[in-house]
């Protein structure tokens, strides 16, 4: 944790000023410990698309290890500024590390240039913490696949960013969703947007979340390492948006009645 930052002569560069701490993110798994990839919990399944006016981001709340169930509540869309928000697909433990890698990069570069991080900056940060982490995502042990969502206060617009496993980004203009369960899902979008009522963007939030809902149920229903919402244990998955006024998740308390309305069969 970083609770005082000196921006004596500082160009804003945050992992220079980590790289002279000391601070390496974790590069390569240690030998001796002889992790296999059953004994590392994984998080899964979390997709985002634009809707009118902003992007809705939103995951399950399970994480696995091999067949073994380790956790129901993992909350993997995480705020990285005012503005941003990560999703996250894979090592939970490494995933966590980068966001607070970034949140702590934008807030320095603020801090010390007197100005926010550009939307392309916040990007390049984390395509950089993923080359980064490049030796344990090869190993199987700490690979992290994420989703980038922003706003950017320049151009006015929302963005929505995937990631490969070795930091390539790819700009998303419609819809995207990485984890184990998006092979399921990634059609159904696809048609919804193409052939369904209404385009995803041109959906309001309400509609929007929805249809999240729906698509995390059926991706749970083909995929075990996807947490089914459990109403009776208050486990609901994480829904959040971005648009000009910054992100807002939906409160728990409202997630009861939009999950049980969303599972109503349409005539």
């Amino acid at each position: 944790m970083i609770s005082e930052i000196d921006t004596s002569g500082s160009s804003g560069d945050f992992f220079e000023l980590l790289k002279r701490s000391g601070y390496k993110l974790q590069g390569s798994a240690n030998d001796s410990l002889k992790l296999e990839r059953d004994q590392v919990p994984q998080g899964t399944t979390v997709l985002a698309f634009h809707y009118k006016g902003g992007v809705l981001v939103a995951g399950d709340r399970r994480a696995t290890a091999g067949n073994a169930i380790m956790y129901e509540r993992c909350d993997k869309v995480i705020p990285i500024d005012d503005y941003s928000l990560m999703a996250i697909a894979g090592v939970p433990a490494t995933a966590f590390e980068m966001a607070r890698v970034l949140s702590h990069n934008f807030e320095y570069f603020r801090r010390s240039q007197l100005q926010p991080l550009s939307a392309e900056g916040k990007i390049r940060a984390l395509s950089n913490l993923l080359k980064e982490n490049m030796g344990m995502a090869i190993q199987g042990v700490g690979a992290v696949s994420p989703i980038f969502a922003t706003y950017d206060l320049r151009s006015e617009k929302p963005a929505i960013y995937f990631y490969d496993l070795l930091g390539a980004q790819f700009q998303i203009l419609t819809h995207t969703a990485t984890g184990s369960g998006s092979p399921v899902i990634r059609g159904i979008m696809e048609h919804e947007d193409l052939w369904g009522e209404q385009p995803l963007a041109g959906r309001d939030f309400k509609q929007a979340a929805v249809l999240a809902i729906r698509l995390l149920e059926t991706a749970a229903q083909f995929d075990s390492a996807t947490g089914q919402a459990r109403p009776d244990d208050n486990i609901f998955p994480i829904i959040a948006k971005i648009d000009h006024t910054g992100y807002e998740y939906i409160p728990e308390a409202d997630m009861e009645e939009l999950y049980r309305s969303s599972m109503k069969r349409t005539q």
